[in-house]
């Protein structure tokens, strides 16, 4: 059965009597640490336990910073 975002966050807002606003915040944090440790630029694997691992390939960085360039030179 699969639920999309909102619905889980109306169920656990049921279920534990708590404020939506509450439960979208539990929700999203996992998600903003991730984001916060991938930026960093350190490399770190990243594990949510039953959800996965998230990595950041160190060839695709090098990649994205080459893009980055050429969009500066094409705006000259």
């Amino acid at each position: 059965m699969a639920k999309n975002r909102r619905e889980i966050i109306y169920f656990l807002a049921n279920k534990y009597d708590m404020p939506l606003k509450e439960v979208d915040k539990i929700v999203n944090y996992q998600f903003k640490m991730v984001r916060k440790v991938m930026t960093k630029g350190d490399f770190e694997t990243i594990r949510l336990p039953y959800f996965g691992k998230f990595i950041v390939n160190k060839g695709r960085v090098k990649h994205i910073n080459k893009l980055k360039s050429e969009k500066d030179i094409k705006k000259i």
